[in-house]
């Protein structure tokens, strides 16, 4: 419940933190306003075509009755909107990522330097470079996305759970892939690949849920997405240092060692080297993770 808490206190401080910085608040609005436009036109698209795609897709209900035919095509229909705006939040903010990656990078950035400064070793790459590295991030997150989306679009249909416990799941799925998302620009910076991005998240899925989860059913109120975008970046990279133990900053472990937390920036306080760039620590080449591995027992990755 720590880390629920956390994870929901970090979404509010990075709020905070643009609105105290106007200039930067501003920068972070065009990329998500642009994604915006571009979203509400796919969505509006496939809301028309949604009955020809639910007839495409149930041709064993051509010889069912017209009230059997049409309440299966209906739900088909809805189900297929609703799954695609759920994905919809999960890409979202990886779509306003590359659209605004010079922007966010220096919000995050600007945000650390004032929270302590930016971890020794940061990776520096040419933008061609971390726009292609986020790109393929991106695509390898939508894949991992959709392993969880596609079978809660199938249970969707099943009566009663299709419209209590799949909603929540859905909702919390998609939080906490918004938040591997997010906190993509703060951990690029640090070099540590997307894979081990997952595993430090997975490791702490309360902070992610606390942080991603509020900010998911938030994204799903129209035109709400496009303020809250500069502010869940700087959220995102408060989260960062949190895992990466370079700072508690405002969490529940705040002004006390890391060390013995699950999912911690590996050796936080307890004297190991931090392989992700905390103080004092360079951060590994990007791809390259660290030897041995930091997480869970011996043998798991």
């Amino acid at each position: 419940m720590r880390d629920l808490g956390a994870g929901l206190r970090y979404l509010g401080r990075g709020q905070q933190w643009v609105l105290a910085h106007g200039r930067w608040f501003g920068f972070g609005l065009l990329p998500a306003l642009i994604t915006l436009v571009l979203y509400a036109a796919a969505l509006t698209a496939l809301g028309f075509y949604a009955d020809d795609i639910a007839t495409w897709a149930t041709p064993f209900a051509d010889d069912w009755g017209s009230t059997g035919r049409a309440l299966t095509r209906g739900v088909f229909a809805v189900m297929l909107w609703v799954g695609v705006l759920m994905l919809a939040v999960v890409t979202f903010a990886a779509v306003a990522l590359l659209i605004g990656e010079p922007f966010y990078e220096k919000l995050s950035e600007k945000l650390e330097e004032s929270e302590g400064g930016l971890p020794e070793g940061t990776v520096d790459h040419p933008l061609w470079r971390e726009l292609w590295i986020a790109l393929c991030d991106s695509v390898y997150v939508l894949f991992r996305t959709l392993l969880f989306t596609i079978p809660l679009f199938l249970l969707g249909f099943v009566p009663f759970i299709g419209q209590t416990v799949v909603p929540v799941l859905g909702i919390c799925v998609s939080g906490f892939f918004l938040t591997v998302e997010l906190a993509s620009v703060g951990l690029q910076r640090r070099g540590v690949p997307v894979k081990e991005r997952l595993v430090m998240l997975r490791q702490r899925k309360a902070l992610a849920l606390g942080f991603g989860a509020p900010l998911a059913l938030a994204f799903l109120v129209p035109l709400l997405a496009v303020p809250l975008m500069p502010g869940a970046v700087a959220g995102a990279t408060l989260l960062v240092r949190d895992l990466t133990g370079a700072s508690g900053v405002g969490g529940p472990g705040a002004g006390r060692p890391l060390a013995g937390r699950p999912g911690a920036g590996p050796g936080a306080g307890s004297g190991v080297p931090n392989p992700y760039g905390g103080p004092g620590q360079p951060a590994p080449p990007y791809g390259r993770p660290p030897a041995p591995p930091q997480y869970g027992p011996p043998g798991r990755p």
